[in-house]
């Protein structure tokens, strides 16, 4: 029986991977690191810090530590979102499904939590998860299972009773290897990778969540 629903937040909430592209190839460009679109696509759902220790080692640079490097995406990236971010389809719809069937939602991102608290109160979601936890707090990121596992602790809720919602291979991976059941969601460009196939169940948009879907999952919620 699940009862809690786990969001992801990029590529779930809001399309943000063209934004963190934007943000990566502009900092990392700044520091002799030229990027195209697809490379940056290479660690989709992998925590920003992660990405700039990998990129450090295949090219080391000068003159600024791995760190201001992360802290200059990441505001880059949140003056994106609070310039061009907006809620992807079935987003609100979805919050307000998972409260009428009295299932607990927590949000579980990769992305820093200054990031996570600027979405939220963009979009004005401030108050639709009972926990938000950023895998930044976290020894290692997705596809580790550790921020799904710890945000089970925090609902006070059995990973096996929890369902996870990932766009990203990476977020799909953590929320098997916790344990809990996960519906991918990817983009139109990733919706056909065969790695999804370790998902439980694959949906277009979050506009496809409804009681058919959650019944294949054990769930009749409330009506």
């Amino acid at each position: 029986m699940i009862r809690a629903v786990i969001y992801d937040m990029d590529g779930l909430l809001l399309d943000s991977e063209p934004l963190w592209q934007d943000a990566e190839i502009r900092v990392f460009g700044s520091v002799g690191i030229s990027l195209t679109r697809e490379q940056c696509m290479e660690f989709m759902g992998v925590p920003v810090g992660e990405v700039v220790a990998r990129r450090f080692f295949e090219k080391p640079w000068n003159g600024r530590t791995q760190e201001q490097v992360k802290d200059e995406i990441i505001a880059a990236v949140e003056a994106l979102v609070l310039e061009r971010g907006r809620p992807l389809p079935g987003v609100r719809e979805s919050l307000a499904y998972m409260r009428r069937k009295d299932l607990a939602c927590a949000l579980a991102s990769s992305s820093a939590m200054r990031l996570i608290e600027t979405v939220l109160q963009k979009f004005g979601l401030n108050d639709s998860f009972s926990v938000v936890h950023s895998a930044e707090q976290e020894e290692h990121g997705k596809p580790h299972p550790a921020v799904f596992l710890t945000t089970a602790r925090k609902l006070g809720i059995d990973a096996r009773e929890c369902l996870v919602l990932e766009d990203s291979v990476n977020g799909v991976i953590a929320g098997k290897a916790a344990g809990m059941q996960v519906i991918a969601i990817p983009d139109a460009h990733h919706r056909n990778d065969p790695r999804f196939a370790i998902a439980d169940l694959r949906l277009r948009s979050l506009e496809e969540l409804g009681d058919e879907v959650l019944e294949r999952f054990g769930c009749q919620g409330m009506s």
